[in-house]
């Protein structure tokens, strides 16, 4: 049930976790963080952030570690570069660079060590305050049309607590992820989340219900990540944390709650969902499918052929 005792606070504040090694993508993340790997003509990143500012979120604090100097300069202003457009009476271009400095107010905190996601995380304790926040994984790219967060935010006001965005994985996938044990409310995308377990072997997993990237915290959390001890790898987890707000009342930081996604979700942490993603957004941009799509058509019937 939800809280009728007091009017949970309004989420005002986005989290980007960025200090990542990228190592998958090695070597082209060797200088270049792959938070700026484009997908098509922009930095994934740039697309988080745009997420965050349409759910009204104006007020984004990247954590970010060393070799991340280029995400500041891209959400900064390029008065030489923005100079050379206006000059060449490219409107069309200099709208494109203004855009990343314009989207937000953007701060910066480093994490001085890859300690995990939880420890990224109580890195923002300073900047969020006592204040309820949204964290944004930059692999995960949620389709503009579905709204995940916004409506995060929506259940946020009506429960209080913490709020997970759950999708369902096939059996195979669950040990890549954090999986929650649910139990149904009164809402059909909303679910309680009674237990969270990180990366479940598939056989022990409570359920099919995965996390993905998106995440709405109590402050209540930061409290918990500063007690709890290094988890699975040898890192601060924050399902480890959400797992013991979970198990509290409101009054204590809890519940937990969890919406249920069935939307376009992209996933960007490996190569070959990177490419699918590039590829995704590239049909479905306007300015190029008609170019294109009938290239892709005409390639994937030669490599039918080859295959035969």
């Amino acid at each position: 049930m939800a809280d009728t005792h007091r009017a949970p606070a309004s989420v005002t504040k986005a989290v980007v976790p960025a200090a990542g090694l990228g190592t998958r993508f090695l070597p082209a993340t060797k200088a270049t963080p792959k938070e700026m790997l484009p997908i098509v003509d922009k930095p994934a990143i740039q697309y988080v952030v745009e997420e965050a500012v349409s759910a009204g979120l104006a007020d984004v604090l990247m954590i970010t570690g060393r070799s991340k100097r280029s995400i500041e300069d891209h959400f900064d202003r390029a008065y030489e570069l923005e100079e050379a457009l206006r000059a060449k009476e490219d409107t069309e271009r200099l709208n494109a660079v203004r855009a990343s400095s314009e989207l937000a107010q953007v701060h910066y905190v480093r994490q001085g060590e890859p300690r995990g996601l939880g420890h990224a995380v109580l890195c923002a304790a300073g900047h969020v305050g006592d204040e309820p926040f949204a964290v944004l994984l930059g692999d995960d790219l949620i389709g503009e049309r579905d709204a995940l967060l916004q409506r995060m935010i929506e259940v946020r006001e009506t429960y209080g607590g913490s709020v997970v965005a759950l999708m369902e994985v096939e059996p195979e996938q669950v040990s890549l992820y954090g999986c929650a044990a649910i139990e149904p409310t009164g809402e059909d995308d909303v679910v309680t989340v009674t237990d969270l377990v990180e990366k479940p072997p598939a056989d022990q997993a409570p359920s099919r219900w995965a996390i993905i990237g998106r995440y709405i915290c109590d402050p209540a959390v930061f409290d918990v990540l500063r007690e709890t001890p290094p988890g699975r790898g040898g890192e601060i987890q924050l399902t480890d944390a959400l797992r013991e707000l979970a198990h509290r009342g409101p009054d204590e930081g809890g519940p937990v709650h969890g919406v249920l996604f069935r939307g376009q979700r992209y996933d960007t942490g490996n190569k070959v969902d990177y490419l699918r993603t590039v590829v995704e957004f590239a049909c479905d941009r306007p300015d190029l499918a008609a170019e294109f799509l009938p290239w892709l058509h005409e390639f994937v019937a030669k490599r039918d052929v080859a295959l035969d």
